[in-house]
């Protein structure tokens, strides 16, 4: 099963606007005509429910949205960059993995319900043409902008299976047979320990009820330090409302094989271990495990609590099966209810009626958040340059050899505080002014 992928995604650059006057026979007062640049396409996760794994991602891993077209005559604006949307599955985890080696990651946002989207690249924002300029004091603006950059970021996809009942335990106590028995799930089933090398999720239906169950490869004592086959695939239990703990009753000390799953689930994940959990005693069909039936449960119940439900089965004869699905059923309708309620009772009295907070029409799409840098720094002793990122891009998209257009920069500046910035910075009148490509003499 494959669970984790690195992908990059890359948003479209914004368009750049255009400096230009409207000269045509017969209007000899055309004015500013230049157009704004489009906007750049961004990169859109969206939950997808008919995909299962991040296999896709082995052989795709750039995704990169369309640029916004550059501004024309005419005040005709550029054509916005198409958008790009990448399918995931329900339940994956994204992460923005750190630009310098030093760095941490970042949690941009956890896609758990059909639908749900999450923009990981925001496209850049097209610039603007001379025409937007134009004002009551200002009637010739000589101004335009470039586009802004798109933004691009690596990312870590983990994908925790959802599912409202874990099975664990041993190896080759049952959980796959267990699986079978209940679901049309077909886990590979063999008398030789670890058969199941992956998570296998199957669907049980109970009359009108239903719930995802997932199989979980056998653990063994150590592993959470690697042992066996580890602890890697124990994310996927930490979606689940409800642990079944599947034992061989034909196997000697019952408890003690509970305490050691028990210690690797809360070495894995302290929340994990306190999952509410129901023990299934499996092999019912073996003469010597019927007749030590209420031994076994005494130990047990010492190892699990007197309040964890015990239920004996068997998985190969179906013995005992539908008692255990009606509880789990049961179990996780009261578990709904009380999780319902207590949202409900957050939210506030408008959703007291059953109301559902996030239906379709309501789903949050999450949004990166934009890194914030200095409007000017010091990069001489007599040199100062320029990072406000409006105030680059207007340089970028402007003639600024011309003086007339060099005056209205420098008006711009003082509107968008960067000449303040200037100052408390330490720059003088002599100094050099480095903005883009472009350099000038503070006056």
């Amino acid at each position: 099963m494959i669970d984790e992928a690195i992908i990059e995604a890359r948003a479209g650059n914004g368009g750049k606007g255009m400096a230009t006057f409207l000269r045509e026979a017969m209007r000899p007062l055309g004015g500013p005509a230049g157009g704004s640049g489009g906007n750049g396409g961004s990169v859109t996760l969206v939950a997808d429910p008919s995909l299962n794994t991040l296999l896709k991602f082995r052989y795709r891993r750039h995704f990169i949205a369309g640029n916004g077209g550059n501004g024309a005559r005419n005040k005709r604006h550029g054509a916005n960059g198409d958008d790009v949307e990448v399918t995931v599955p329900v339940g994956t985890e994204v992460w923005e993995l750190p630009k310098r080696s030093s760095g941490s990651e970042v949690f941009l946002g956890d896609l758990v319900r059909p639908g749900q989207r999450i923009e990981v690249a925001r496209g850049g924002r097209g610039g603007l043409g001379n025409a937007a300029f134009v004002s009551s004091v200002n009637r010739e603006p000589l101004l335009a902008e470039a586009g802004e950059i798109g933004q691009t970021v690596n990312l870590r996809l983990n994908l925790k299976i959802l599912a409202d009942v874990g099975l664990v335990g041993m190896p080759n106590a049952g959980k796959s047979s267990l699986l079978t028995a209940i679901s049309a799930a077909r886990p590979k089933i063999a008398d030789y320990p670890f058969t199941t090398l992956e998570p296998v999720l199957g669907i049980v239906e109970h009359g009108i009820d239903a719930f995802a169950a997932v199989d979980i490869p056998g653990l063994i004592e150590g592993a959470s330090e690697g042992v066996g086959l580890g602890h890697e695939f124990l994310k996927h239990m930490q979606r689940t409302r409800l642990l079944v703990h599947v034992v061989d009753g034909s196997e000697g000390e019952p408890g003690e094989r509970i305490r050691t799953i028990n210690q690797e689930l809360d070495a894995f994940d302290a929340r994990l271990a306190k999952t509410p959990q129901m023990i299934a005693v499996n092999k019912l069909d073996i003469e010597e495990v019927e007749l030590l039936q209420d031994e076994i449960e005494d130990q047990v119940c010492e190892a699990a609590g007197d309040d964890t439900p015990i239920y004996f089965i068997s998985a190969a004869t179906r013995r005992g099966i539908d008692d255990l699905v009606a509880a789990i059923c049961y179990r996780l309708a009261d578990m709904r209810r009380e999780a319902s309620d207590a949202e409900a009772a957050m939210l506030g009295p408008e959703y007291s009626n059953g109301a559902d907070p996030l239906d379709d029409e309501n789903l949050p799409v999450f949004r990166p958040r934009m890194s914030n840098t200095k409007d000017v720094v010091r990069s001489g002793e007599n040199e100062f340059r320029i990072l406000h990122d409006r105030a680059v891009r207007l340089a970028a998209g402007s003639n600024l050899d011309n003086f007339d257009a060099l005056v209205q920069y420098h008006e711009r500046l003082e509107r968008m505080n960067v000449t303040e910035a200037l100052r408390r910075a330490g720059a003088k009148e002599g100094d050099v002014i480095l903005v883009g490509d472009w350099e000038f003499e503070w006056q």
